[in-house]
């Protein structure tokens, strides 16, 4: 899904970072990935605030689904009035997956695409410039491109010199690459492939840093161990189909997500939670009774 009215901004944003870091396409990426991040957390706390609201209403759940187990349409219509008593929003941990998702998919495009969404070339210009090359205008032939023009398969002035001010290297792997796996590893062995491999160690880091912290503040949830280990094998596996700077951003976004998600999850825990709530009620019981106390002394007086 290519949605070019996101990429574009995006892009903007990327070639203003990139010149900040003189033309460093990977520190951009970082950094670009790390304001992302530190946008969503809002959204990540106030899903994570939902996550423990619904922990702590489990109970009443479970008791009106013993209620109303067997009539359905009775049993959600009771769940949605207790969910709007505790003022818990349904669908409160939704968002900022949505918007991750969305945020992936410009990455994708604008690391596919870099001379449209980065560089900014005219399209007629890298239309021109892949017909020359021979390939067909689609996904990745950018990249072909990029490759060709530095090669001097191709000769195109303007796309050399718009890449005189981007550096597409991360200590000397081209991020434009995309690895062509082979199991004759010792023979066949590529640099770029270090990147799904490094994506895939990122995320296995996170899942481990989250589910360490899910065991810490909360032992009795379900485990979802087997889920969150597998995810980095589909993406090792994707991985080697992709281009050097989707892994990498990949990798960015791991780490730097695990670790705000795992601060939040540890401020934000249910236990923590609670005792705040506790303590807020405490605090307004203790102003009451002040305030009646104070009231009563007034009467008394007169």
């Amino acid at each position: 899904m290519n949605i070019s009215f996101i990429n574009k901004p995006f892009g903007w944003i990327l070639e203003y970072i990139a010149g900040l870091v003189g033309g460093n396409f990977a520190a951009s990426i970082f950094l670009f990935t790390l304001l992302i991040n530190l946008i969503l957390i809002p959204l990540s706390i106030k899903s994570q605030k939902s996550t423990v609201q619904q922990t702590r209403i489990k109970p009443k759940l479970d008791e009106l689904k013993k209620r109303y187990g067997d009539d359905k349409q009775k049993y959600n219509t009771e769940m949605q009035k207790l969910y709007q008593e505790e003022n818990i929003s349904m669908s409160g941990g939704c968002l900022p997956l949505i918007l991750r998702l969305i945020f992936m998919m410009s990455i994708y495009w604008i690391i596919l695409s870099p001379l449209t969404y980065l560089m900014h070339i005219d399209k007629n210009v890298i239309s021109e410039a892949v017909k020359t090359l021979g390939t067909t205008a689609k996904s990745g032939s950018e990249l072909a491109v990029i490759d060709a023009v530095r090669n001097g398969t191709i000769d195109s002035p303007a796309i050399a010199k718009a890449l005189e001010s981007i550096n597409f290297e991360f200590f000397g792997i081209n991020l434009t690459q995309t690895p062509n796996f082979s199991f004759n590893i010792f023979n066949d062995f590529q640099t770029i492939w270090i990147m799904p491999i490094i994506a895939f160690g990122a995320q296995i880091l996170s899942s481990l840093l989250s589910m360490a912290m899910q065991k810490k503040i909360n032992p009795d949830a379900p485990s979802m161990n087997s889920m969150l280990l597998m995810m980095p094998l589909i993406s090792l596996f994707i991985g080697f189909s992709l281009p050097g700077g989707v892994t990498f951003y990949w990798a960015c976004s791991s780490l730097i997500g695990g670790l705000i998600q795992t601060g939040i999850q540890f401020y934000y825990g249910p236990h923590k939670m609670l005792a705040r709530e506790r303590i807020k009620e405490l605090k307004k019981q203790s102003a009451f009774e002040e305030g009646q106390i104070k009231k009563l002394g007034s009467t008394e007086n007169e």
